[in-house]
């Protein structure tokens, strides 16, 4: 039997995974963090990305992309506490590219700063979740 650790994704909305993982990879602000069982504990907020799961007993990795958010490593158990959470199969790509144009046509006609923040925002989590659906389509292939 492989050597596993708990994880817990929740959202506002939904829990969204529960389950036993081999490894998990999160986008943690300072960059990509791999975890894997007896990880040193930690806590680290959540840059907009992929979350991948590789669960025991299983080929493929589950992906969920994440806007954000917190992330938790104890002894045994990792949870994830995003501000949004979906399943990498649930994401709209038409829906993220039009956010992606209009995050970057927001840019281009920036009235102030504020706008020009939130734009960026708007603009870093499209890309995101683009480059999950991405890496989902390389996963099923």
């Amino acid at each position: 039997m492989a050597n596993t650790v708990h994880i817990d994704v929740v959202s506002a909305e939904a829990s969204i995974f529960s389950g036993e993982a081999e490894f998990v990879v999160a986008p943690a602000s300072a960059g990509e963090v791999g975890i894997y069982p007896n990880h040193a504990p930690m806590i680290s907020t959540i840059k907009p990305g992929a979350l991948r799961i590789k669960q025991a007993n299983e080929t493929s990795e589950v992906l969920i992309y994440l806007s954000g958010g917190l992330l938790e490593v104890q002894p045994g158990i990792i949870t994830v506490l995003a501000d949004t959470a979906v399943r990498g199969d649930d994401l709209d790509e038409a829906k993220a590219i039009a956010a992606k144009e209009a995050a970057e046509e927001a840019m281009k006609n920036r009235t102030s700063d504020v706008n020009y923040a939130a734009a960026q925002a708007e603009l870093s989590e499209a890309l995101a979740q683009i480059q999950t659906i991405e890496r989902l389509r390389k996963h099923a292939h």
